[in-house]
């Protein structure tokens, strides 16, 4: 079941249309309200949201991140749909937890291919409940990182290349790599966005910080502390 967040009428109609004519289940939200209303006290989750930016009262931006801050929603796709040369937009969507945007105005095939993409990169994974190395702990249940027992709070894809540190570690990763893990093969982004993000990351780790290497003209790596 796909859910369509959209306020023009059209667009959602088409949208609709679209995905069940390609063997989804579909349904639409005129706006960001009733999608909420729904979402809370519904048993049956979507399996994606395609949502837009722009919309009447709570926007798109203020509802992913509501999703991503409740447990029952966290894990569920998010596509943001996005207004043509709207940068911020795209980025600020990435960093909440997006896991892919559509440029408006978008094909409709374009828009059923990068769902079978997200759904495919989605897919639900076995989790290990704890990620350590050091003073570094990730607590996967409860969404925490901290370093000497000490809380540390982190952006959306922060906490993510974190856990994709901890759960390689010793593994060089290249920048091409890292954009595709952590902001999704169809995202079309310089590699200084994961040199900011590194470095960001390693001051907020403080001297665990350290753990992350520079894998010269290559990328990055953690290293394991003995």
């Amino acid at each position: 079941m796909i859910w369509c967040v959209e306020d023009d009428d059209s667009i959602r109609d088409i949208e609709i249309y679209t995905l069940k004519s390609t063997g989804f289940e579909a349904r639409g939200f005129v706006d960001g309200d009733s999608f909420w209303r729904e979402l809370i006290s519904t048993d049956i989750l979507p399996e994606l949201v395609l949502m837009d930016i722009m919309l009447p009262g709570e926007d798109g931006i203020a509802l992913l991140k509501k999703m991503r801050e409740l447990s029952k929603t966290e894990d569920i796709p998010v596509i943001m749909a996005t207004a043509k040369g709207m940068e911020f937009d795209k980025v600020q969507s990435l960093d909440i937890g997006a896991d892919d945007y559509l440029v408006k105005p978008f094909g409709m095939m374009e828009m059923v291919s990068r769902i079978k993409a997200v759904l495919r990169r989605c897919s639900p994974k076995k989790k290990e409940h704890i990620y350590s190395n050091g003073s570094i702990n990730m607590n996967i249940d409860a969404h925490i990182v901290s370093v000497k027992d000490n809380k540390v709070d982190l952006t959306y894809k922060e906490y993510e290349i974190l856990k994709l540190f901890l759960s390689n570690q010793g593994i060089v990763f290249t920048r091409d790599q890292l954009l595709s893990e952590i902001w999704g093969v169809d995202y079309f982004g310089e590699t200084r966005t994961v040199d900011m993000h590194i470095k960001t990351l390693r001051q907020k780790l403080g001297e665990s910080g350290r753990t992350i290497k520079t894998v010269r003209n290559v990328g990055y790596r953690m290293e394991t502390c003995i």
